[in-house]
């Protein structure tokens, strides 16, 4: 027999049986109406007419009557008078009991009532007892008591809410489990199936981590030459860099208990409820050692203590952090439970959170560079279909700054304009349309601009790209655009390059480039627009940048003002003389590359036209237009000839 057989005979056989609490309270809940049901007499009298009561009250057979809430009759029969021939139809009710009243008998006024029993009692000398009680029904009760029991209902749920209930394995659902454990538990029943072979990149984060792995799987391999185990590991990095995907992959490879949770998950409303649940948390791991625990967004708890602390007398987040400080702490270092968080806040993580003994080793998650996002590619790449002309190596080139959350976006986003499309495949043009949607926005097709602001963008652009093909140091151009994408209504692409430090000369032909826009308004039209918003706050940051945080500006000198603790964030650390010496060096650096922009467009101002009026007239031009009309770049020549003299070196050395 097959799996698949044995798999559908497991599904098909007798499901077990699940015991549930609320089984018993409905259970005890219908035996309650039914006792209820069978003690009320309203179902074993008969309601007569006042002909009837009268000739059974005359014929002298009424031994007692209990008058109920002074509105109702309840009538018993004699002993001696049961056995007579027209009573006995009502007592052979299946529902009739001996000393129950037999009969019901609704009167109007009391007073009428009374007086009607009194002229029959003197005038047919009768015998029968009056009794008087007042009296509450079931259904009357639950309605008194239904506000208190609505407010009782409505109490238990929030509490069930706040509780988690059925969010993670120890958070139950009960009031009293608030204080447990939210933790999501992966082990043998549910394994993480991610490894290492689906990190793409991340080449040092992964050989930090790997040393964790190996531990769990072999410790004796560390221990028998005196290492301690390491106690935990923090990942740190932008958002989306693959910080939790690392932290799946360890769980997948070691093969051990792991322990997910975030660190909001600690935060509650209840005082001590956040440290009842640490202390929960690092019991269960050490039952199950070896075994990882993962906090995600640390920082959710382990702010610095004594900041922002508004509540004055008892903060609930630092006494869930001091519980943390605690267990990791711990007393003895065989309990063999390793902790992994991650944050993109490490600035404002608690020192005592930081340090040796707790969290040994800080692992930096950087966004990718040029190699590792083309290895992200290939990942993403996987389930989709490509075309021939897709260029992995141009992509990764094309996407400076994109870490793997967003480079697995633009796949999806490509995948999606390629089915907008009605493609059958993925082309490369459907991941280049993929960038500009992420990075510029939604094109706007029916967005109205008429032909002289057109016309002024047109040009923008063209300074921007004329400026930039013109200077050794900007970024070489890609493609030019005057269709509006999101807030910007037009667009020039660059293939920027890797750099790991960048020079003055660098920065001060990025920003000429960026000038170009306005100073070819300012040539063409004479006159300047709001259109250079986004280049003049680029440039100024960058001026300022120069002035105050790199040194790189010769009045100011090599000091930066620059504190990366952010301690200082309200304090001023220079001068009000300082203060106007850098205002000055900035507005005169950016000046001055604002009059050498204006003096390449006067130099090409006709080359400038023709890329502006061919923008006007397609729209979107690209590298190789530029190239018809301007040339090659004399820099580009000078690049490849040093790639060539630096491989012919690499050759000789190693030949």
């Amino acid at each position: 027999m097959s799996d698949k057989k044995k798999n559908n005979n497991k599904s098909n056989g007798p499901t077990k049986f699940k015991f549930n609490m609320y089984w018993v309270y409905a259970a005890i809940f219908v035996v309650f109406i039914g006792i209820s049901f069978l003690n009320d007499n309203g179902l074993s009298t008969k309601n007569i007419t006042k002909n009837e009561f009268e000739r059974i009250l005359n014929s002298n057979d009424i031994e007692r009557i209990l008058i109920i809430n002074r509105t109702l009759a309840q009538i018993y029969i004699k002993k001696e008078s049961e056995s007579k021939e027209k009573y006995k139809t009502a007592m052979n009710s299946p529902f009739y009991r001996r000393g129950t009243p037999l009969y019901e008998y609704k009167f109007g006024d009391l007073q009428n009532f009374q007086k009607d029993l009194s002229e029959a009692r003197s005038n047919g000398s009768l015998t029968f007892d009056e009794k008087y009680e007042d009296r509450t029904s079931f259904f009357d009760s639950i309605i008194g008591f239904l506000p208190f029991i609505l407010l009782i209902v409505i109490w238990i749920y929030f509490m069930r809410r706040m509780s988690g209930a059925g969010g993670g394995s120890g958070g139950g659902g009960q009031i009293f489990n608030i204080g447990k454990s939210k933790a999501k538990l992966f082990d043998n029943d549910t394994k993480v199936k991610t490894s290492f072979q689906d990190v793409a990149g991340l080449e040092g984060a992964k050989e930090e981590v790997q040393e964790i792995v190996d531990f769990l799987k072999s410790p004796e391999k560390y221990t028998s030459l005196g290492g301690k185990i390491p106690k935990g590991a923090l990942l740190v990095g932008p958002p989306g860099t693959g910080k939790t995907l690392l932290a799946k992959a360890v769980a997948g490879e070691a093969g051990v208990p792991f322990f997910s949770l975030s660190g909001s998950d600690f935060v509650e409303m209840f005082v001590g409820v956040g440290a009842s649940r640490v202390r929960d948390l690092f019991k269960q791991a050490q039952q199950k050692s070896p075994s990882i625990i993962f906090i995600d967004e640390i920082d959710a708890i382990g702010r610095a203590r004594g900041k922002n602390s508004m509540t004055g007398g008892n903060d609930e987040r630092e006494n869930t952090l001091n519980q943390l400080l605690t267990e990791m702490d711990g007393f003895g270092t065989d309990t063999n439970v390793i902790v992994l968080a991650a944050t993109n806040r490490a600035d404002v993580l608690d020192k005592a959170l930081m340090r040796a003994g707790r969290f040994d080793r800080q692992i930096y998650v950087d966004l990718p560079d040029l190699n590792e996002r083309k290895a992200i590619f290939e990942v993403h790449i996987k389930p989709l279909k490509l075309a021939k002309d897709v260029n992995l190596e141009f992509l990764a080139q094309q996407t400076p700054g994109f870490s793997g959350a967003d480079i697995a976006n633009m796949c999806n986003e490509a995948a999606l304009i390629a089915a907008r499309n009605d493609k059958k495949s993925i082309h490369h043009q459907d991941f280049l349309d993929a960038v500009d949607r992420i990075v510029g926005g939604l094109e706007k097709k029916n967005k109205v601009i008429t032909p002289k602001e057109k016309e002024t963008i047109a040009f923008h652009e063209a300074g921007h790209a004329t400026v930039s093909w013109m200077l050794e140091h900007a970024a070489p151009l890609v493609k030019v655009t005057i269709v509006p994408r999101g807030q910007s209504l037009g667009a020039a692409w660059y293939l920027p390059a890797e750099r790991m430090i960048v020079q003055t000369e660098q920065m001060l032909d990025e920003m000429c480039a960026t000038l170009g826009g306005r100073a070819a308004e300012k040539i063409i039209f004479d006159k300047i627009s709001t259109g250079a918003l986004s280049d003049l706050e680029k440039v100024t940051k960058q001026a300022r940048a120069m002035v105050t945080v790199y040194g790189l500006n010769d009045k100011v000198g090599n000091i930066t003002y620059y504190d990366s603790s952010g301690q200082d964030a309200f304090v001023k650390p220079y001068s009000e003389e300082t203060a106007k010496t850098i205002d000055k060096e900035i507005s005169s650096m950016i000046e001055a590359q604002y009059q050498r922009a204006i003096t390449i467009l006067k130099k090409h101002r006709e080359k400038l036209t023709t890329l502006a009026n061919l923008l006007l007239e397609k729209e979107v031009i690209f590298k190789d237009d530029l190239v018809k009309i301007f040339g090659d770049r004399p820099f580009d020549k000078k690049q490849e000839e040093k790639e060539k003299t630096t491989e012919e070196k690499v050759t000789e050395e190693n030949e």
